[in-house]
């Protein structure tokens, strides 16, 4: 049997951190950013954690 593949639009957008935990980009920041505050865009800079619920599915798709 071959090997399993990883899932490679999971590969681009998560990443894991030193400690093994799954960061992720955070969303709304690629466009209509005119009416959005500096604060806003700011925040949605910084990285975030992937959320216990879809912990098991990411990493699944990301290992595999």
């Amino acid at each position: 049997m071959p090997k399993m593949k990883t899932k490679r639009g999971a590969a681009k957008r998560f990443r894991f951190s030193a400690s093994g935990k799954i960061k992720r980009k955070k969303a709304y920041a690629s466009h209509i950013l005119t009416k959005k505050t500096s604060k806003r865009k700011r925040n949605l800079r910084k990285a975030s954690l992937i959320d216990n619920a879809d912990l098991r599915r990411v990493r699944k798709m990301i290992i595999t």
